[in-house]
């Protein structure tokens, strides 16, 4: 299953470990999941795991990174205006939303509610990471 995680779902699931979305992390790695990024969401990444809250030096946001990256695939945005998404709020979530329509990933994973709230208005689905967590044990796929 191929997704985008917004940057606070991947930030959950490797800073926090032993954490509620540590299962995500066992899931991309395991092949259950994989995770599709973007040159401007792995910079988004890369700005927002440097933030002195999270006290980590240049050795652990390579670890952390070593840790994600490896699986993730790529994909390029293109270039082209995207006037059919739906009015976001938070415009730093539209990187996640174009995102997933030009990758044509199966699923938007976030607990953002501006993105959550775009529901009804956009597609692929934006989901919670537990609703893909369920999805996941639905289909039979391996549990984390």
């Amino acid at each position: 299953m191929r997704v985008v995680l917004d940057t606070n779902i991947v930030l959950s699931a490797l800073v926090f470990g032993n954490g509620r979305l540590s299962w995500l992390r066992h899931a991309w790695q395991a092949g259950t999941l994989k995770p599709v990024v973007c040159r401007e969401t792995v910079e988004e990444l890369l700005r927002v795991l440097a933030y002195p809250k999270f006290r980590l030096n240049a050795e652990e946001r390579e670890e952390l990174l070593a840790d994600f990256l490896p699986w993730a695939e790529t994909a390029v945005l293109s270039d082209d205006p995207l006037d059919d998404l739906p009015d976001c709020r938070d415009l730093a979530d539209l990187v996640f939303m174009r995102l997933a329509r030009a990758a044509k990933v199966d699923a938007l994973v976030s607990g953002d509610g501006d993105l959550l709230a775009l529901r009804d208005d956009f597609c692929p689905p934006i989901v919670t990471a537990e609703e893909l967590r369920r999805h996941l044990e639905d289909k039979g796929l391996p549990k984390t």
